[in-house]
């Protein structure tokens, strides 16, 4: 039963160790902004294409 083996592992590293949400070197602000300026040259982009509508 190799798939009962395989199961039994990952539920044993599932439960190992302590499980940490966030990095400590990633700002939610700047991570936040950096994706706000990516979706603004992405919509400049666009309408740039769009002119003769």
């Amino acid at each position: 039963m190799n798939l009962t083996t395989a199961h039994a592992a990952v539920a044993t590293l599932a439960s190992e160790g302590e499980h940490v949400d966030t990095h400590a070197s990633l700002s939610p602000y700047m991570t936040g902004g950096a994706a706000l300026v990516i979706l603004l040259l992405l919509l400049w982009i666009t309408t740039r294409f769009n002119r003769d509508r």
